[in-house]
Parts: C-alpha cells; structure tokens; sequence
C-alpha cells in the first residue's frame, strides 16, 4: 500500500510542475480532466491526514475566511519609486546625468536591461527557504499591507520555488489582468448592474485588496516578476541574471525583456514598444530601463524616492479634449443610477467618442467636473471612454456642480445607498426604466432574439400599455389587431414580430438564463451553468456548493444565482413565462473532440451565413471559447467583410485567420 505522505508529496511536485505549465508557460501538458483527479487525490489524502497539508500544497491557494482588515508588513528592503521621463530628450538627459554621477565619459555605453511596465498593482512576495510566507503591497515603500491569503490564490504565484533559495528572499513584480480577463469581469458586472471598472489596473488592484480571498481566488490574475529586494544567499553580477533566475524559480518574466547596449537602443526600444504595446494581451503604460551590472547600480545608490541606476519611460496616454456638454443619470435594470456624460464628437484611441462614463457619485464629485467645462477624454485599448479631469479654466469655478439626483429620474421614487456601496439605486422595481431594460435585455440578439421588439418598440408598447413586464411579450399574439392599428406597424410586421416571439420560445437554455438577467452571469456563466446543469429545473434548484463547483461561478456570483432564483418575484416570473410557452432546452453536451476543443477563437468583420452571436455559441458547444479581442492566446480569427483592426492584429501575431466559409467547412457534419 502507498504511504500517504511518499504519495501527497508526489502529487504536489506533480500539480505544481502542471501549474508552472499551465500559468507560467501556457503550455499544458495534461487534460483538465486528468488534472483535477490529481487534485481531488490529493485533497483526500489531505483530508485524512491533516498533518500532511503542509503551506506550499496547491490545496492552499483556495480562498481564506475574510479578513476584518490588512495587517501591516514592512518590507525587508524598501519598495521605492521610480523617476518617470517621457519622450526621447528626458531619456538622453536620465542617461547623461547617471553617467556624471559615477564620472563615466560623455560616450560610455552603458548596458541597460529594457523592459514592459506593467500596468497593474506592484507585490512583494517573502518567501523563506523556498516556500511563500508573506505577500504585501508597496504602501508607502516601507510598510504595505498584508495580502499573502490573496496572493496564494494566483496561479502564476509559486507557493514553493522551483530553485533553491535558502534564507529569506523577497520578489518583487506586479499583479495585472490580461484583456479577456477584464472583459469577462465587466461582463459580469454588467449583468449585475454594477458599474464597470474604468480599466484593468483598477480591477487587478480593486481584486488583490478584497478582504474575502474567495472574490480575490475568482478572478483570473497574473503575477509578473521584475525585480528583487532581499537575496537571501544568492548572489547575482547583472539584472540580467535575476530575470533568468526568477524565470527557472517558476516566475512569469516578460520575454520582452531584453538587452540593450547604449542609449541609442533604448531610444529604439522605446519606439519600438510606443508603436507595438497595442498588441500585447495586457496593458503597460511604458518601459523600465535598468542600468544591466549591479556594481554599477551600488556605485549609483539611491535618492530618498528611488534609484538612481532605473527609470521609467511613460508613454503618452490615448487621450484626447472636448467640451461636457450634459450630465445625463442613466437607470439599469437593476435600478443603479449612474452619470453619463453627453460630449461634443471626439476621436480617440482610433474612434469616435460621444458619451463616456463618470461611474458614480464619488468620481464625479472627486474629479470635479462641470457642464461647459473642457474636458480630457481617456480611452486606453478597448478600455471604455472615461473622463479623466476637466481642463480648469476661467470660468470653471462659475459653473455649476452637478448634483446627484435625490429621486429616480423615471418614476421620482426617493434614491437609496447602501452602507460600503458607491451605487445610487431605486428601490422601486416597477420602475419604468428599470422595467424597460430588463424587458429590453430579455429581447436582446445575444438573450432571447426577438427580431422587432427593439429598444424603441419596448418603450413603445409599455407607453401604449401593450406590455407590463416581460411575461407580457408572449401576449402580444392576441393583441394583434390592435398593434396593426398602431401607427407605423403595419400587418406585415406584426406578423413578422409575433413569428419571431413564438421562435424565440424555444431559445438554448444558456440564452434564456443569460435573458433573466441574473446579477453577475454573462454569457459565459450562463453557458456554463445550462452545460453544468443541463435543465432550468436543475439550474433552479441548485445548492450554493453545488454552483461553486462550477467553473467560472465564484462565491458571489453563487449567492446572487441563489437569491434570484428565491425571489417571489422572479419565481412568479419564470412561473408566467413557462405557462405561456416559453421552453428553454439543452441540446447533447459539445462533442469530445472538434477542431475547436480547446481553442479560442475571434470574429471580426460581417459574418453573411450566421449571425455573430450563434457562431460563437457555436464555438462553444464544440468545447472551444469566443472572445471579443485578439491576443497572443488567439488559435484562429474567422475575418468577413470589412475586418479591420482585428485583422490587423491578428497578422500582428501571427494568428491564423481563416474565412467563413472556411469555418463552415471546419465544422462537424451535422452541426448547423
């Protein structure tokens, strides 16, 4: 018989190496399948014997019990900042004045190391022969706060080092969220009403500093190293060597990273990285340029603020100038209340810009802006429009502040906030324009399909008193006579609408979960959730464990399934919408093996034989994934008519793009 022990250690060296693969490489070496059973064995054993949980099992990256607050850490060696120069002037002068403080001649070239900065929030992580002990954010430089139940959910976070480190050691980097990672965030929030995050080093900051590790552990993070603080026992002659050696400790080490031999190649690194940082899967808003030999950084020392021997090349950020022209307060389905600011016509980042968001009641107040001010515009990526700051002029301080309404600014019903929420929200849930969203989310291409009951018509039919809420949509068939005497309608597309109301009864079950727009589930949750469960009795019925075993439902998004599906409310909802028609179904599980299983796949362009939304659910059911954007993560990009920028980037990286007939004929027979 196997020793417990002999075989919990094995199964760690082995989960850790297919976690380095996974998180670190992106190379995976075994099935997801094969992969949690070692996981499961080893949780077993553990549970038998709690003596051999020891802190580096991969067991321990699951969430912790919250946290009443951060304890303090104090860093071994400070955590400075660093001076920031932008443009190639302020870097020639960065160069010329490290040469004068160690008396080099004017034509030294001096070897530096050039990197990616990260845009994200910066870690240090203590770890004491070899196994993680204390993770901790930068706080002032010397003292930051405790986070190590947090850190320990990152996957690309190594729990014991892949090199032997004996002593105390300090690594420092910094925690981002990739692109798609963002997006699925903010899908969830939109789905919940909340307001979306401004950009991903917002969210990756906002996710290492939740005191309930489970939010931090259902998020999708990514831990990158660039540097170290204490070195314990090992001895190093270059930065160079501590990037390799943090690389074969089981870091994530940008592989952008590189050697540049005078200043004249960081000049062209910057150029080069200016133009290109658009196609990387993750924000950096500059570079970093080391002086290569560590002898010559102790030789350059530091300032109070920062080294000497580094500095920070900032890019200019995509931001543009134009005049706030309105204040509009927005209501969501789930009755938030939110500012939007209604601007004069403005191209940035490569697009038009018109609206942009002001988040809440905070931010608008914090940033101080005032309608007729001029305003600065940031759009970063595929980053929503955000106002950033007004351009303070004369007459600013004569404008009025903007205030936050005190009732609904549909129904007049008196606003509330919740203690710890930023959110303005109306409580009344018959509120017009509450109802109308939802009624015009349950109708929407991507939910319920139903061609002809556009946001227009919605608000239409509610103002005439065709429809109260959304049960109400399957009615409309017996009011046919009177929509066709509505002016504008006509006989021809009140039959077309009541042909696309009566199809969409038989929408996939995962359209229908996503249409009753339940908090936190987007499209990828709902799809997950009608794969897991097949049924909307089962989805109903479901335990909160039961919904944490679910591959992308986290503990949150867990609770909010449940107290929907409590809700008399919605209960009687759903309840209406069964009577009346409505049968929500689940096709066969995806075929085992499709040329997709496994693959993520971008469209772009005009699809002319499917609509976009079928052809990525499509893509999914044949057990591969559809994202919005292409990255390095990209299999194949199936490109239409009028591709563009995706295309671009898509030959950027080399990505296979394929046509759409070609992704026909790439399907398995049978499949549409």
């Amino acid at each position: 018989m196997t020793d417990p022990a002999e075989r919990a250690a094995e199964l760690r060296g082995r989960i850790n190496h297919h976690n380095h693969a996974y998180y670190v490489l992106d190379r995976p070496e075994v099935s997801d399948e094969e992969y949690d059973g070692l996981f499961r064995e080893l949780q077993a054993i553990e549970r038998a014997h709690p003596d051999l949980a020891t802190p580096d099992s991969p067991t321990q990256r699951v969430g912790a019990p919250p946290s009443e607050k951060f304890e303090e850490h104090r860093h071994l060696h400070a955590m400075l900042s660093l001076d920031n120069v932008s443009g190639s002037d302020e870097l020639r002068a960065f160069h010329d004045k490290l040469l004068r403080h160690v008396r080099l001649p004017p034509d030294t070239e001096v070897e530096y190391q050039g990197e990616p900065k990260f845009d994200g929030l910066s870690l240090s992580l203590t770890y004491a022969d070899g196994v993680l002990e204390a993770a901790a954010t930068r706080g002032d430089g010397e003292v930051g706060e405790d986070v190590t139940p947090n850190a320990r959910t990152i996957r690309s976070v190594p729990l014991r080092l892949r090199e032997e480190a004996t002593g105390t050691i300090e690594v420092r980097g910094e925690v981002i969220l990739d692109h798609a990672e963002f997006a699925r965030m903010n899908e969830l929030r939109r789905a919940a009403g909340e307001h979306e995050y401004a950009n991903p080093r917002n969210a990756a900051a906002g996710s290492v500093r939740q005191l309930d590790s489970k939010v931090t552990a259902s998020r999708r993070l990514t831990f990158w190293a660039w540097g170290m603080g204490e070195t314990g026992s090992l001895r190093f002659q270059t930065q160079r060597g501590i990037s390799e050696w943090l690389r074969s400790a089981g870091f994530r080490v940008s592989e952008h990273t590189k050697a540049l031999h005078g200043i004249e190649a960081c000049l062209a690194y910057a150029d080069e990285w200016g133009a290109r940082r658009g196609d990387l899967p993750y924000d950096i808003d500059g570079l970093v340029f080391k002086a290569n030999v560590l002898q010559l950084q102790e030789q350059l020392g530091y300032t109070s603020r920062g080294p000497r021997w580094a500095v920070a090349y900032k890019f200019a950020a995509e931001q543009a100038q134009t005049k706030l022209l309105a204040i509009r307060w927005q209501v969501g389905r789930t009755g938030v209340v939110t500012p939007v600011a209604e601007l004069e016509p403005v191209r940035v980042g490569g697009v038009t810009v018109s609206r942009a968001t002001l988040h809440n009641v905070d931010d608008m107040k914090r940033k101080d802006v005032r309608v007729g001010d001029t305003v600065t515009v940031h759009r970063a990526g595929e980053v929503i429009p955000e106002i950033v700051a007004p351009v303070e002029d004369s007459g600013h301080a004569r404008r009025s502040k903007p205030r936050a309404p005190g009732t609904c600014p549909d129904c007049k019903t008196p606003l509330v906030r919740e203690q710890d929420e930023v959110a303005l929200r109306c409580p009344n849930r018959t509120c017009p324009a509450q109802t109308a969203e939802r009624i015009a989310h349950f109708v929407a291409r991507n939910a319920m399909d139903i061609e002809g009951l556009g946001e227009k018509q919605v608000l239409r039919f509610l103002e005439e008193g065709f429809i109260e809420d959304i049960s109400d949509i399957y009615t409309l068939k017996e009011k046919k006579e009177a929509l066709i005497a509505l002016e504008g309608m006509g006989e021809q597309s009140v039959e077309n609408l009541v042909e696309a109301i009566d199809a969409s009864k038989g929408r996939p079950l995962n359209r229908f979960l996503f249409a009753l727009g339940i908090r936190q589930v987007g499209q990828t949750a709902a799809f997950t959730l009608a794969q897991t469960f097949a049924s909307l009795k089962r989805v109903r019925g479901a335990s909160y464990e039961e919904l944490l075993d679910v591959e992308d439902i986290g503990p949150h998004t867990a609770d909010e399934i449940v107290a929907f599906f409590q809700d008399p409310e919605n209960i009687e909802l759903i309840d209406s919408l069964l009577e009346r028609g409505v049968e929500p179904q689940w096709d066969a599980p995806p075929l085992e093996e499709s040329p997709f299983s496994g693959k993520t796949l971008v469209f772009t362009g005009k699809l002319e034989r499917i609509g976009r939304e079928e052809a990525e659910e499509l893509v999914r059911r044949l057990g591969g994934k559809a994202a919005g954007s292409v990255s390095s993560n990209t299999d194949l990009v199936v490109a239409g008519p009028g591709a563009a920028s995706k295309l671009a980037k898509a030959g950027q990286l080399g990505v296979t793009v394929i046509s759409e007939d070609e992704f026909f004929r790439m399907l398995p027979e049978g499949t549409v």
